[in-house]
């Protein structure tokens, strides 16, 4: 069954009274295009973060976010004392050289250094949960491109459904046409008067070799090929974006040599409706992992 790219997925975890959650989306793209957004205390970790995205998820736009709340009411910084009283002191003694006092206790405090963070580094417990609860939302991720996909393979099977209609119909009316473009050509041979014998056979093999050129059973016959190719292709269980790509760019061939053939109205109409299908398909092949 076909993924597709677009997805969602979110999941939660708690260790160390830190709530932590993980969100992951992605969206269409030719590669694995990764951005990460986490505290700094994961920058050891994002290569192995990056590494556990494209694995599970191959290929996509994806932006995946961490972000940890911390319930521990003890302060995560603290006050470098020995610098606030040096600060401290040295505007004191400024102020009373120019005879003013501002507000030297606010000031001192946001001097550099003054106030120090606390924030320590991922330890191995925290490391853990955080690796679970990414996995678990790329495997809700998976579920919803996998939901996705399913709803994107019921519009491939009525569009190619619809093709294989106006198939159908050309195949029907091929034999009408190369009737119809055979009398034509005979009647302009009769307009141009009496020939003799080695003329005539000359314009009826011309006639002969016409016919045989805008034939259009090779093109039907390889356009069947590839819609049920299409078909097979959709059930595979590795990755078949690209490769779906591959045949509805084959299937256009064969379709615009229908319709460049067709010397009939009615032929070119069902190749319009043909064409519009499979522009569809191809703008909906461009999302299937």
């Amino acid at each position: 069954m076909i993924h597709s790219m677009t997805g969602f997925g979110k999941a939660e975890g708690t260790v160390n009274n830190k709530k932590i959650t993980i969100e992951v989306k992605s969206l269409n793209s030719k590669t694995a295009d990764i951005k990460l957004r986490f505290p700094s205390a994961y920058r050891e970790k994002e290569l192995v973060i990056r590494n556990l995205i494209s694995k599970q998820l191959e290929r996509g736009k994806i932006d995946l976010n961490i972000h940890v709340e911390d319930h521990d009411s003890t302060p995560n910084t603290t006050i470098n004392e020995d610098k606030f009283l040096a600060y401290y002191n040295q505007l004191k003694t400024l102020s009373a050289k120019i005879d003013t006092r501002p507000e030297l206790f606010n000031t001192a405090l946001r001097m550099p250094e003054v106030i120090e963070s606390m924030e320590e580094g991922l330890n191995k417990e925290e490391w853990l949960v955080t690796e679970t609860v990414i996995l678990d939302a790329i495997s809700k991720l998976q579920e919803f491109r996998l939901a996705e996909g399913t709803r994107l393979n019921d519009d491939f099977t009525d569009r190619l459904n619809a093709i294989s209609k106006q198939l159908e119909r050309i195949e029907k009316l091929a034999p009408e046409r190369a009737e119809s473009v055979k009398a034509r050509m005979e009647q302009k041979l009769s307009d141009l008067g009496a020939l003799d014998e080695n003329d005539r056979g000359r314009m009826q093999q011309e006639i002969v070799y016409y016919l045989e050129k805008y034939d259009l059973n090779e093109e039907i016959v390889r356009l069947k090929s590839h819609l049920l190719y299409f078909n097979e292709t959709v059930t595979e269980k590795v990755a078949q974006g690209k490769k779906l790509g591959f045949i509805s760019q084959e299937m256009g061939r064969e379709i615009n040599t229908i319709g460049s053939k067709a010397n009939h109205a009615e032929i070119q109409k069902l190749v319009v409706v043909m064409k519009d299908e499979l522009e569809k398909i191809k703008e909906q092949a461009l999302n299937v992992l």
